[in-house]
């Protein structure tokens, strides 16, 4: 088990999401770097399906009750261990009575705590990841005692490390698709997104990011149409929705773009005022 004793400022249970049930409107939700969720799960010889707990900007301080072992991964979150840094992407130990801490962001915006076997709460709908009103919980909160599966053999020296490579955060690319409507752009519009090097603006979360600056638009609303996470949204404003993993199932503006599953997880590493390009790829 693991106590909560600060919950960090917006930390959940996430898989690799809900799956099967758009048609009622339900989000897929899973971590929003998918990548990095399923490299700390792959570094301590878990399922990719298992949960991780997912932290953003300021991490939470956690007390382990039991043997295991962690990986941390995604965003560089100045994690430590009884009060040594340790480091990401990297297999730890971890005995009962140790304290989890972070510090200081110095890259990213997500980080990844696996442990080994996984975490053991609740799932709903076929997934354990968090996202209100599916689940009772939006976010774990002080006092909290998350489970986990026991140890039941030692790791192996073989399996603490590991040369997948962790993505560049400080990369400006997202890859994109065009999107259904992209072809009913005017030429300048199609100029500007491909040009334009915008900004994310103060409102982004796991629903969608926001960026600028805005960009010409004439076009008129679409007929309700089923969008997903990736999806670029062109509002009658001219701005951008990029929608992310809780996003609606359905939405009304046009769909110009679609990010790859790549730009995805880069992108959910960005936080306000960072910098992206698109990069139309066929």
């Amino acid at each position: 088990m693991i106590k909560v004793l600060k919950p960090g400022m917006f930390s959940t249970i996430q898989d690799k999401g809900r799956f099967g049930y758009g048609e009622y409107g339900v989000p897929k939700s899973g971590a929003m770097d998918l990548y990095s969720a399923e490299l700390a799960n792959t570094l301590l010889g878990n399922a990719r399906t298992d949960a991780v707990l997912e932290i953003t900007m300021t991490g939470p301080k956690l007390k382990f009750e039991a043997e295991s072992y962690i990986v941390i991964c995604g965003a560089d979150i100045s994690p430590s261990i009884n009060g040594e840094i340790i480091q990401n992407n990297k297999v730890y130990s971890i005995l009962k009575g140790d304290i989890l801490e972070f510090g200081k962001l110095k890259s990213g915006l997500r980080s990844y705590i696996a442990v080994k076997g996984g975490y053991k709460t609740e799932k709903v709908l076929g997934s354990q990841s968090y996202y209100k009103p599916i689940t009772i919980n939006d976010s774990i909160t002080e006092g909290d005692a998350l489970s986990f599966n026991q140890l039941t053999t030692k790791l192996k020296p073989s399996k603490l490390f590991s040369k997948l490579k962790p993505i560049d955060f400080s990369s400006e690319v997202l890859d994109v698709l065009k999107g259904p409507e992209f072809e009913l752009l005017s030429n300048l519009q199609k100029d500007q997104l491909k040009s334009t090097q915008f900004m994310v603006s103060k409102l982004y979360n796991r629903m969608a990011y926001q960026l600028l600056p805005q960009i010409n638009n004439d076009l008129k609303s679409i007929l309700t149409g089923p969008v997903l996470p990736g999806t670029v949204q062109l509002t009658p404003s001219g701005r951008l929705i990029v929608l992310m993993r809780d996003c609606q199932t359905t939405g009304g503006y046009p769909r110009v773009l679609q990010l790859t599953e790549s730009a995805i997880n880069l992108l959910s590493q960005k936080k306000e005022k960072d910098k992206v390009i698109f990069s139309l790829v066929d």
